[in-house]
């Protein structure tokens, strides 16, 4: 290993430690925070909507909210499953071209932060299939330009994903509409990933998406319902194994809730960080106080 590789593995786990341990996640604030003059970090990691960021003393793997870029590699099969379904959104004949965009998309975001750059982020968890500590982010450029805008206007990106009311006070749901007309507009005017696309075959393509994902949505309410063949959870015993079957409970949200214990009804689990009123409706066909 080279000198320059050593530091550039050293620098990485630094940011991942910082990320992990530096109480990032823990200290989630609603409201947006500001960080100015920021810089890109080269990172091997890095593709056009999620990547290593400085800003003064702070360092962040930021995830762009609203929009998807196309993947750069398939590493993994998760990373396959994706490709294929963006291969198809994007109506495009082959995976490897997806691939191809997805590193056009990345050349873009670089050159887009060649020059320093304002941040804004109330640190949400944006992990996803990612385990590199990744937290959801606006990009500001130096030109006012909000990034996840301009990669979907230049065809590098899909309107989708997580979004928030944007640091302008642009409600999530207009934001959403505009960035469909910037992704309709970059379609006719056939630039980016748009160029290859075929119009003729991408009605199809979504059409066998949709089918494949009702199918595996179809699969796994079968698994759920198998799992809850016995009723719902009791949950003041039922353990953590047991508990993240729930659709929205993850492994940390399943410990707050053991945490919590004893709850007298299903609606002390208002108490608990991370459970509002719609995240309760969700989980509570699941869940119950005592077995009868």
């Amino acid at each position: 290993m080279n000198g320059w590789s050593k530091k550039l593995l050293a620098k990485t786990l630094l940011l991942t430690a910082l990320l992990i341990f530096g109480g990032i996640f823990s200290s989630y604030a609603a409201n947006l925070q500001m960080f100015s003059n920021a810089r890109l970090i080269n990172n091997p990691a890095n593709d056009g909507d999620s990547f290593f960021v400085e800003a003064g003393e702070k360092f962040f793997h930021i995830r762009l909210y609203f929009i998807d870029c196309p993947e750069t590699s398939a590493g993994s099969n998760s990373d396959a499953q994706r490709i294929r379904e963006q291969t198809r959104y994007f109506g495009l004949s082959r995976a490897t071209r997806t691939i191809h965009f997805g590193n056009e998309a990345k050349k873009f975001t670089e050159r887009i932060l060649a020059r320093p750059f304002t941040v804004y982020t109330a640190f949400a968890n944006a992990l996803g299939r990612s385990t590199k500590g990744r937290i959801y982010g606006f990009i500001i450029t130096v030109d006012g330009d909000d990034l996840a805008s301009l990669l979907v206007k230049n065809g590098f990106a899909r309107t989708h994903g997580i979004g928030r009311k944007t640091p302008n006070g642009i409600p999530r749901s207009e934001m959403i509409e505009r960035l469909r007309d910037f992704e309709t507009s970059a379609m006719l005017k056939r630039i980016g990933i748009w160029l290859e696309s075929d119009p003729d075959r991408i009605a199809e393509f979504r059409a066998k998406q949709r089918q494949d994902d009702q199918e595996l949505k179809d699969l796994k309410d079968q698994i759920k319902k198998a799992r809850f063949s016995d009723g719902p959870l009791d949950i003041n015993t039922a353990i953590k194994a047991k508990l993240i079957f729930i659709n929205g409970i993850g492994p940390i949200l399943a410990e707050r809730i053991i945490a919590g214990r004893p709850y007298k009804t299903v609606d002390d689990l208002l108490k608990v960080e991370g459970i509002g009123s719609k995240k309760l409706e969700k989980i509570r066909p699941y869940v119950v106080v005592g077995k009868k």
